[in-house]
């Protein structure tokens, strides 16, 4: 804007071409006004995530974008039992597995065992003598004999449901996958893009410092280069908004992986085991996760 200035005051130019100027130069300083309004509400957000008052929290300035994280190849599947959604699916699969075992607990006999002791006499004077003492042990042995098929029905309606919650987690699982494929989809997509992305703001810039050099000989008017310099700010812009989505996929890849690619972070095999009452096991949940878990694919 200043050169276009100048050259308006020297009769060079029209009015015009100093608005075009002022024109992106006012452009460019409402963006990063935007930007640094977007700054303070991601900054105000993390502060409450990590449990601080959004006053308390303030994050220094960098001059650089972040570097993408590394994401290693041929991670196990079995990463994504981390996820709470996943975990919590699993949980009522085995509380429904051991509700068939209580429901079948209900066909055996119920067997109450009793004790009494005291002491009883005819006479006060020998209510204190060892012959007076009593004492009796039995147990009382009780059952349904007809109930009209209830207990049968409620076992059933136990493996019903115990049906469900096991395409309940299936589905979950299912769901978990796709999240993280879509987010390495994005990823390989957006590494594509990047490159093409890259390759346009070298050449809208080196467009822009021809123009610029003919405009310093006179062969072409300041308007090719305020055409120019728009063209390698908007590349530049895109360029950067690539690399965000990128960040941010990474991210959400953290998230679908219920956090992050390290192993040694997985959870025991023991915490998923269970025991059902009267070693009832029409279908083991722990076997039945480890068997689901071994027939899917690798992650990548």
């Amino acid at each position: 804007m200043r050169i276009s200035q100048n050259q308006y005051n020297a009769g060079i130019v029209s009015a015009s071409d100093v608005a075009q100027a002022r024109t992106q130069l006012e452009n460019t300083r409402a963006q990063a006004v935007a930007t640094g309004i977007l700054r303070a509400q991601l900054e105000h957000a993390i502060a409450v995530l990590i449990g601080k008052p959004p006053a308390e929290l303030t994050i220094t300035v960098l001059e650089a974008v972040p570097a993408l994280p590394d994401i290693p190849a041929g991670l196990p599947s079995e990463l994504l039992e981390r996820r709470p959604d996943i975990a919590a699916a699993e949980r009522r699969m085995a509380a429904a597995n051991a509700q068939i075992g209580v429901a079948e607990a209900a066909f055996f006999p119920t067997v109450t065992l009793s004790a009494n002791y005291g002491i009883s006499a005819s006479a006060i004077n020998r209510l204190f003598n060892t012959a007076s003492r009593m004492w009796s042990f039995g147990s009382t042995l009780a059952e349904t004999i007809f109930d009209a098929g209830a207990r049968h029905a409620i076992v059933e309606q136990n493996r019903a449901l115990l049906d469900a919650a096991i395409a309940d987690y299936r589905q979950t699982v299912l769901t978990g996958f796709q999240q993280v494929e879509d987010e390495l989809s994005s990823l390989r997509i957006l590494a594509d893009q990047a490159t093409a992305q890259d390759a346009a703001v070298v050449a809208s810039r080196e467009a822009e410092r021809i123009f610029l050099n003919q405009y310093k000989a006179g062969t072409v008017a300041y308007t090719s280069v305020v055409v120019a310099e728009t063209t390698a700010l908007s590349n530049a812009e895109i360029a950067i908004n690539i690399r965000q989505s990128r960040l941010l996929a990474s991210v959400a890849l953290i998230q679908a992986l219920g956090g992050g690619w390290d192993t040694s972070q997985l959870p025991g095999r023991d915490l998923i085991e269970t025991d059902v009452p009267l070693n009832f096991n029409p279908l083991p949940p722990a076997d039945a996760v480890q068997s689901f878990w071994d027939g899917l694919p690798k992650l990548w």
